[in-house]
């Protein structure tokens, strides 16, 4: 039944509008976000769309085409427009009705529940060549080494195929949990079950909310050797220190696979980099991959995925894998290749659900809108459209509300966040900071995060490295003063680098400075898109304004 003054308005083109205002836009958000994705969202009206991939996943995830459609109904103020909900239904339907399965010889299999579909797909070249022979009128045999190539072929031509035909169990290898002083929370248990119930796929949380935990849980259920890739060696090393003290693992028994050292242990963590460096064309670590029998092998950020570790990932569809993110959105568009070679969504928690357990700390998000001088803004108008950005990201203006803001939010620790060398230099000698860049040396950087963590640095001036993986608890205070282009996977780590729960009991502050008027404010939107998609408000101000904010 459909409320007549409800949030929702479902309209037949897939979209869906909801009114931000509205007493139950939260509810309706928190259940939308299960299969739709946000596309837009200004300050009234946000528009979300229904996409063929959002509702695979919400079906893989456990939710079926009833539950969606329910939700429509229950907060649209019109009804659901009969070719949408019909859509829905066929869509999802598609889901499930091709299989990759073993046969009793062992030979992997492809099955349609019906001849059709099994014939439209085999007509493909693309597909074809994948297959091996007939057996009977709904099954193939599937080439051996085709299983993942198999899985990308047929989401394309919009037949996503359960896969049913299991994994190697690896090499035993007894890891388990000490959870002396701590446990993993109900989510937590829960993403692992989910994951082990299905084989492979990926869980999504909040940054903060404990997703290396949800890898160690993993772990400890498999039991085997197990292949941990992250995004850089500083990564790396954080792993390595929480599994040394959550799980029963011992140093001997972890080792680091980066540009620096190359240890192959039964649990081996290895950087994305080093997967990917070539040599005269030539990946050369690709025997990592084979080095043993790996059980598990989990991808930290799995949205940071590089293309090339995809088409790795297709050969290594008998082991189990485990993607771990706080957001799916790839700036790239290839979230369908982590759906068909890591695998659907299989858990995912809400931002704010999280946070009203209190397991992730609340925060305040602000765009703080700067006007430029007259000059600069002539030469502004006056450049090539591929130099605006870096005069809107970089201007000067910026650094007095940087220095504000320090003052405002004295004695908490702030981490101010730039994108370009010239003006982290000179933000870090303006706030008589330390500065942190790609430039920095490994054990440089170690030092300078745990300086911050201890409360020794209060305030770290850092570039895009810092996005990642990195640990800084008791960071209170963002201030993004550039970025990539209004990056949505940025805005979720920088962000996150603040959720962490605080000693303290400090609220968080997420400030982001913008040039009006340039392309830096038109990036912007994409910000506020991400934002509003995990439900935290998105205040603008002037600069005139923050005192009164912060005050």
């Amino acid at each position: 039944m459909n409320l007549p003054d409800g949030p929702l308005i479902v309209q037949s083109d897939r979209t869906v509008l909801l009114e931000v205002a509205h007493p139950l836009a939260e509810d309706a958000r928190h259940d939308l976000s299960v299969f739709a994705e946000l596309e837009r969202a200004p300050e009234h009206i946000h528009t979300y769309r229904i996409t063929r991939l959002g509702l695979w996943n919400a079906r893989a995830a456990g939710h079926s085409a009833e539950d969606m459609i329910a939700t429509l109904t229950r907060y649209s103020r019109f009804a659901i427009p009969q070719s949408v909900s019909v859509d829905m239904v066929e869509t999802v339907g598609r889901y499930g009705r091709l299989v990759i399965d073993r046969a009793d010889d062992g030979v992997l299999t492809l099955t349609a529940t019906d001849a059709a579909v099994l014939a439209e797909i085999s007509r493909g070249r693309k597909v074809a060549g994948l297959l091996f022979e007939k057996r009977g009128p709904h099954t193939y045999v599937i080439q051996p080494w085709a299983r993942g190539q198999l899985k990308q072929e047929l989401l394309k031509l919009g037949w996503p195929a359960e896969d049913l035909a299991g994994y190697t169990p690896g090499t035993p290898h007894a890891i388990d949990l000490d959870e002396t002083g701590w446990a993993l929370r109900d989510y937590q248990n829960k993403a692992v079950a989910n994951f082990f119930e299905h084989g492979s796929g990926v869980v999504v949380l909040p940054c903060g909310a404990g997703k290396t935990l949800v890898g160690a849980g993993a772990m400890a259920v498999a039991k085997t050797t197990t292949l941990i890739l992250v995004t850089n060696t500083v990564s790396a090393r954080q792993w390595r220190s929480e599994l040394l003290k959550r799980t029963s693992l011992t140093e001997d028994e972890i080792g680091e696979y980066s540009g620096q050292v190359k240890q192959v242990r039964p649990v081996t963590i290895a950087t994305y980099q080093i997967l990917t460096a070539r040599r005269q064309g030539e990946y050369t670590h690709l025997a990592l991959l084979d080095a043993l029998d790996w059980g598990l092998v989990i991808y930290d950020e799995v949205h940071l995925l590089p293309a090339p570790v995809f088409k790795l990932t297709a050969e290594l569809q008998a082991r189990r894998r485990l993607g771990l993110t706080a957001t799916l959105v790839r700036e790239d568009g290839r979230e369908g290749d982590v759906f068909s070679l890591i695998g659907p969504k299989r858990f995912d928690a809400p931002w704010k659900e999280i946070e009203a357990q209190g397991f992730i700390s609340p925060a305040s998000c602000y765009e703080v809108r700067i006007d430029l001088p007259e000059q600069e803004r002539l030469e502004y108008a006056a450049s090539a459209d591929d130099e605006r950005y870096r005069l809107a990201a970089t201007a000067p203006a910026k650094l007095g509300v940087v220095r504000q803001l320090v003052k405002r939010h004295e004695g908490e620790r702030i981490l101010v966040i730039g994108q370009y060398l010239d003006q982290i230099d000179e933000l870090a000698e303006a706030l008589h900071a330390p500065k942190l860049t790609g430039a920095t040396s490994i054990d440089e950087r170690e030092r300078l995060y745990q300086e911050f963590r201890d409360g020794i640095t209060k305030v770290l001036v850092v570039s895009k490295v810092a996005n990642f993986s990195v640990d800084l608890p008791e960071a209170t205070v963002a201030i993004q003063v550039s970025g990539s282009f209004g990056s949505r996977q940025e805005e979720a780590q920088r962000l996150g680098r603040l959720l962490r729960p605080k000693e303290s009991g400090l609220p968080a502050n997420f400030y982001t400075l913008v040039a009006r008027d340039t392309v830096d404010q038109d990036f912007a939107q994409n910000r506020q898109r991400f934002l509003a998609e995990q439900g935290y408000s998105y205040t603008i101000l002037d600069t005139d304004d923050l005192d009164a904010v912060a005050a």
